[in-house]
């Protein structure tokens, strides 16, 4: 098991570890409930996603980097045509009652 990425917070190290799930490759997050001893700990604890094959560790060097380079998703945002909440770009579902986008083409 090899150290691939140190994440400013769990969210942003789930979101990666989620993004190499779909791509195949095994990791894990440790140190992620290290940030509740602060105060206790040095406040330079954050979580580090570590690969769990060796040989993928090229590999998710180079997704990592593809990942953190995507551009943010643009647009505009839908109104739900069932309850009328906003819902931003990217997302094709309604975050309220998981009514799919009606315009979306895919």
């Amino acid at each position: 098991m090899l150290a691939l990425y140190q994440a400013a917070d769990r969210v942003e190290a789930q979101m990666l570890k989620d993004y190499l799930d779909q791509q195949g490759i095994i990791s894990v997050i440790l140190g992620d409930l290290l940030s509740g001893a602060m105060g206790e700990l040095p406040a330079t604890i954050y979580p580090t996603l570590w690969v769990v094959e060796d040989s993928d560790l090229a590999r998710a060097k180079s997704l990592t980097e593809l990942f953190f380079s995507a551009p943010p998703m643009t647009g505009e945002p839908w109104r739900c045509p069932v309850c009328g909440a906003s819902v931003d770009p990217g997302f094709e579902v309604c975050w309220n009652c998981a009514t799919p986008d009606p315009n979306d083409n895919e």
